[in-house]
């Protein structure tokens, strides 16, 4: 029997319960990981919610690292004893321990903690893919970040400077504004006091910019489209405000003929090699210093509905991690 966080309905933290699981034995091409910490990420309150459906009873929590301890018939990849991460569905990262597919996991290197991995996988790899496959930067570019000083945005923040992309940050305080400057982050708007589409005309000398990397949604969206130059793209690959609204079309064409995409870790990671490929490069960055994961919170696993409650109020900034 094992600690973990099952959901019986959606709704609000409270419907998190932290209960006893009895795992069993790992089936074919499954693996037992004895969890070392859990990464906490805004995806997980969409699943509790319900903004993102998945069938129920279920767990939450989409990253973690530890220690394989029992593999189950023709596992590829892993061994027993191998340190290991994972980033993506299936939900079920808030436990002690899991049973999950081997396919999901990659060896962790010596250098690179647990806790840093847990709180890298997810944020870390989805950087990776916004950066180099999504809208491949060059480095030159001058780029707008909503949300610079969350967990994702710190990381872009740095990787922005390490590739040479001058990186325009949006954040809600001026103390986020310091932490996110204070990470790379070439400038940084306050969209609390600030009207962040003057501002990023006026950095750019009103020709907007090449492209808008998007998590907030809703609040952000339309505006995001006034920043951007013709034949600009815009990347929105999340909700934290609230599911965008609907628009037509002509909205883009209007703004000079720009692409849009909605795009997923899950879609981006699906073939072996391309998981493999994508989290060596962001490994590397990470044991080259050019990336330092910043852990700012945290939780044991028992206080999963304090972390969620600080987390949709936005008082978390960096990476945040559950402790089994």
């Amino acid at each position: 029997m094992v600690k973990a966080i099952r959901i019986q309905q959606t709704g609000g933290p409270e419907v998190m319960e932290y209960v006893d699981v009895e795992l069993g034995a790992p089936g074919p091409g499954e693996v037992l990981v004895r969890q070392k910490a859990c990464g906490l990420n805004f995806i997980d309150v969409y699943f509790r919610t319900g903004l993102y459906p998945q069938a129920l009873p279920g767990g939450l929590g989409m990253e973690g690292a530890g220690i394989v301890e029992a593999v189950g018939p023709d596992v590829k990849y892993v061994q027993v004893g191998d340190r290991v991460a994972y980033a993506g569905r299936p939900n079920g990262a808030y436990a002690e321990a899991r049973i999950m597919p081997a396919d999901n996991l990659v060896r962790l290197p010596d250098s690179i903690s647990f806790e840093t991995a847990a709180a890298m996988m997810l944020q870390g790899l989805t950087v990776q893919y916004l950066f180099h496959r999504t809208f491949p930067l060059q480095g030159g570019e001058t780029i707008l970040f909503h949300a610079a000083a969350g967990g994702v945005g710190l990381i872009a923040c740095q990787w922005a400077r390490a590739i040479g992309v001058t990186m325009i940050g949006t954040v809600g305080s001026d103390e986020k504004a310091e932490l996110a400057k204070a990470h790379g982050c070439a400038h940084v708007i306050n969209y609390n006091t600030e009207n962040f589409v003057q501002r990023v005309r006026e950095i750019t000398d009103g020709k907007g910019v090449p492209v808008v990397y998007d998590s907030i949604g809703k609040d952000t969206f339309i505006p995001s489209l006034d920043c951007l130059a013709p034949l600009g793209m815009m990347v929105s690959f999340g909700n934290a405000s609230g599911p965008v609204p609907e628009f037509g079309l002509g909205e883009l064409a209007s703004r000079g003929s720009l692409f849009i995409t909605r795009p997923s870790l899950m879609s981006y990671a699906a073939k072996r090699d391309d998981l493999e490929q994508m989290a060596a490069h962001l490994f590397s960055m990470v044991e080259s210093g050019k990336v330092k994961i910043d852990i700012r919170q945290r939780y044991s696993l028992s206080e999963v509905a304090r972390a969620h409650h600080e987390l949709e109020a936005r008082k978390t900034t960096g990476s945040s991690i559950l402790i089994p």
